[in-house]
């Protein structure tokens, strides 16, 4: 009785159709030759050419019987072409779909800064409500989710209603819609979401309210380079943004950071604001630059962009802002107004608002 190798040897013997024996062209499969010396293998051929196989699956069993072996079972399968092989290589994830448009807005400004307490928020609210001032469709975002200011600051309260469960219905007042976790919170809660939650919620925000046909939606940022700023660039179309600091190199040395995280970005700046310039003392008319003087008009030169204005140090701005309605709409002809109407118009003049 032949043993296995006596077998191959054999084997390699049979021709198939096209001349090439039956063991190196891989049409044998599964072979076995038991201890009693039976053989058993498989033959797998195109279905096509079952036909001109048989004479050869009748060759190997004679052959076989012929050198001792007792018994053989040849089959003969057919099989279809085969499948290619699994790519095993990590799969590399669909590109997104890059920034999209907000349905309905035609221009996204992106208010920020570098650090927190420079006023980023009361300007944001000052501007949007300036801008509705000059006949302009306004929305605010207030995407200051561990702090949100906006519903304080622009007299808003109530939460937004869902008529489907999947769009949200914005509030508004002073000719601003406007949309804020703090809408959603009660007004000393605190908001502890780690960044995907946080990132969620932005993009609910933007992407799942109504705000409507609008020329110009306002986002109030968070201080700082981290999610926020990177979803908002990385999600919506961003016409630009404005950079709020202080005169004060602390707070300087920070907005530099927040001009450069825009320009890894790709979003242009459109232009810097100094804020808390100046103080004028409301008894005696003298004038106090508290924390410094001309800082910001320094970098926004040096960086080649607009300075939008220099906004003081006032009271007033601070109980409007307090009170639920901003000084442009409080007291519209102030000069502490006049400062946000100018950076208004600087934008309008841009073509982004």
């Amino acid at each position: 009785m032949p043993d296995r190798d006596e077998v191959l040897t054999l084997l390699k013997g049979i021709k198939g159709p096209g001349g090439e024996d039956i063991v190196s062209s891989g049409v044998m499969r599964a072979l076995n030759v038991a201890e009693d010396g039976a053989v058993r293998f498989v033959m797998e051929v195109p279905p096509k050419q079952a036909a001109q196989w048989q004479p050869v699956q009748a060759q190997a069993e004679t052959a076989l019987k012929a050198a001792g072996a007792p018994k053989v079972m040849i089959a003969l399968t057919g099989h279809t072409e085969k499948a290619p092989p699994p790519d095993l290589k990590p799969q590399r994830r669909a590109e997104p779909a890059g920034p999209q448009k907000i349905p309905g807005v035609n221009h996204l400004i992106a208010v920020a800064s570098g650090k927190g307490g420079v006023g980023k928020s009361t300007v944001s609210a000052n501007l949007a409500c300036a801008l509705a001032a000059q006949g302009r469709r306004v929305g605010l975002l207030d995407a200051d989710v561990y702090g949100p200011s906006q519903p304080r600051m622009l007299g808003v309260s109530g939460r937004p209603a869902s008529p489907d469960g999947k769009t949200i219905l914005p509030l508004r007042n002073h000719g601003v819609t406007m949309m804020s976790i703090g809408l959603m919170t009660n007004e000393d809660q605190a908001v502890v979401w780690r960044g995907p939650m946080l990132m969620g919620a932005l993009q609910q925000m933007m992407m799942q309210v109504q705000w409507g046909a609008l020329d110009v939606l306002i986002v109030d940022l968070p201080p700082g380079t981290g999610d926020v700023q990177m979803t908002l660039a990385q999600k919506a179309q961003v016409d630009g943004a404005v950079i709020v600091s202080t005169p004060q190199d602390v707070a300087l040395l920070d907005a530099r950071k927040g001009l450069d995280m825009f320009k890894q970005l790709k979003v242009p700046i459109l232009g810097m604001i100094e804020n808390m310039s100046t103080h004028i003392c409301s008894n005696c008319g003298h004038e106090e630059h508290v924390f410094g003087h001309g800082g910001v008009a320094a970098e926004a030169a040096k960086l080649g962009v607009p300075l939008l204005a220099e906004v003081p140090l006032d009271l007033q701005i601070r109980l409007a802002s307090d009170g639920g309605a901003p000084i442009v709409v409080s007291q519209p002809d102030s000069p502490q107004a006049q400062a946000f109407h100018a950076i208004a118009k600087a934008l309008v003049d841009q073509g982004v608002a």
